[in-house]
């Protein structure tokens, strides 16, 4: 079946499911998607205390009384009266009867009295119990990704393990006798095997531990087996044998383990010929043999399945606004996928790009996707790029055509 690139989208959402959870410490827990949501037990400040080493003033004078010390850790509370003050350090517990803290560069000192140098407001330099975190406050959402932000708020309140979906597990494959891996010698027609590299190295950059399990000839038994050998996994990604040519099996072998197939062809340039189905609980995603069109559409359809595995909640592919930087015509009726380059400011097309090049996404940080209606686009109308070298996602989806 056939279907448009937001159709492709909804068919992945609904059949692809959240991968089960494990406990891990939380040092081991960066890259991971929580799968709790947490509340803090503790509020940050636990409570108020000198945001400045200084001295803490009661009443409103020029002149006041040294009458004791707090440092930062120090348990103790002490009455002050009026014209009264007590030398404090950053972080200490801020007695009640204090006014405001000023620091103690704003003040000169003389025996055991200290005058002030600037007026100050009332609870000046003095942080309060809560203003960072309340009690009850959500600290980290189920879905949200761990990053070392989040370890530092969780690490705040006390918590060493936390619950987070596991790691998708990819396998991934090639098909095609013309193939040779980097390490093998070329004939006079064979080429080097560049799609399972980047589909390996990418997958490892989306969070995923990652497996190559074998390149297989142009028969049905070779990708039989290793298919056999990928069940096992989450999600198992070729690239290849998608087409209609007389040496294109990956279809057929798939479906003697009764794949079932959400979609077998996508309405898109480059990457028609981009098929999404399950294996039992094990999705599957092959590409098209072309290097490009296989990168693009992984972006797609892949990073989004692989979104859909770990657990995530802002799983799909969100956009900035910007302007061309030049005209460019669209020359056939499809929604097409454009590389190109987002400099902050406008979006230019890398100058020359074909789906079976591999010598583009390393000009490119991402890409539009031109709607099937539109022929043209003049230089400075705005469009929608879609970045791949940084995340920028949404938990809603958007139309991100431009």
């Amino acid at each position: 079946m056939e279907v448009s690139i937001f159709e492709g989208i909804q068919k992945i959402v609904q059949n692809v499911k959240k991968l089960k959870t494990k406990i891990v410490p939380l040092e081991n827990a960066i890259g991971k998607i929580s799968a709790k949501t947490l509340k803090a037990t503790i509020a940050l400040p636990r409570f108020n205390n000198s945001a400045m080493d200084g001295y803490g003033l009661k009443g409103e004078h020029q002149t006041y009384k040294i009458v004791g010390k707090i440092l930062a850790g120090d348990d103790i509370d002490i009455e002050l009266r009026d014209a009264e003050c007590i030398k404090i350090t950053t972080g200490a517990r801020t007695p009640k009867s204090i006014d405001k803290v000023i620091p103690q560069e704003h003040t000169t000192s003389h025996d055991n009295t200290i005058t002030i140098q600037k007026e100050l407001k009332h609870f000046a330099n003095i942080r309060k119990k809560g203003e960072d975190i309340q009690e009850e406050e959500i600290v980290i959402n189920d879905g949200d990704k761990i990053t070392s932000n989040y370890i530092s708020l969780l690490a705040s309140q006390g918590i060493t393990h936390i619950e987070v979906y596991q790691t998708p597990r990819v396998a991934i494959f090639a098909s095609g006798s013309e193939l040779k891996m980097p390490y093998e010698s070329l004939g006079n027609t064979q080429i080097y095997n560049s799609n399972t590299p980047y589909l390996h190295a990418r997958s490892l950059e989306l969070g995923c531990d990652v497996t190559f399990i074998g390149k297989s000839e142009d028969n049905l038994e070779s990708l039989k087996s290793l298919i056999a050998n990928s069940l096992e996994y989450d999600l198992i990604v070729t690239s290849g044998g998608v087409s209609v040519g007389e040496a294109d099996f990956t279809k057929e072998a798939f479906k003697a383990f009764d794949m079932e197939t959400a979609f077998d062809k996508v309405t898109i340039k480059p990457g028609k010929p981009t098929n999404f189905g399950m294996i039992g609980s094990t999705v599957v995603l092959n590409l098209p043999g072309n290097p490009l069109a296989a990168s693009l559409n992984y972006e797609i359809f892949g990073k989004l399945i692989i979104n859909c595995l770990s657990g995530k909640q802002n799983i799909y592919q969100n956009f900035l606004s910007t302007k061309m930087s030049k005209d460019f015509k669209k020359t056939r009726a499809v929604d097409t996928i454009i590389p190109g380059f987002f400099n902050g400011e406008k979006f230019t097309p890398a100058k020359q790009f074909g789906a079976n090049m591999v010598n583009i996404l390393n000009h490119c940080n991402g890409f539009l996707v031109i709607a099937s209606e539109t022929d043209e686009i003049k230089e400075g109308e705005v469009v929608k790029f879609l970045p791949i070298d940084w995340c920028f996602e949404s938990s809603e989806v958007v139309d991100f055509l431009s």
